[in-house]
């Protein structure tokens, strides 16, 4: 027997959803104690370099999808944007950014 293709429920847009531009999506704001942040996921399939979280001081390796965050008053250039684990994203608010171990010379 063929299957059918059922549409699901529609989503609805979010009001708060900013395209950053063609082939990169969208942009949620998200607001936190150290001010507002525009936040993207990067698909696996999109993720193509490596990146070291600043949550964990860990290699981001390509084929991994992951969250790419830069404040929000900011327009995300190269120098503000930040490369995270969606975990590490998760609680960053709880912990903060690591130190890095060339930090600690």
């Amino acid at each position: 027997m063929p299957r059918r293709n059922r549409p699901g429920r529609p989503k609805r847009a979010r009001p708060d959803a900013r395209p950053l531009g063609s082939g990169f999506g969208f942009s949620q704001v998200e607001p936190g104690p150290d001010g507002d942040w525009l936040v993207r996921t990067v698909p696996a399939a999109q993720a193509t370099k490596m990146y070291r979280c600043p949550g964990c001081d860990h290699e981001i390796r390509p084929g991994v999808g992951h969250i790419v965050a830069w404040p929000a008053d900011e327009y995300g250039s190269v120098e503000d944007r930040r490369h995270w684990h969606t975990g590490c994203w998760r609680g960053h608010r709880r912990r903060g950014p690591k130190r890095s171990w060339q930090d600690r010379r």
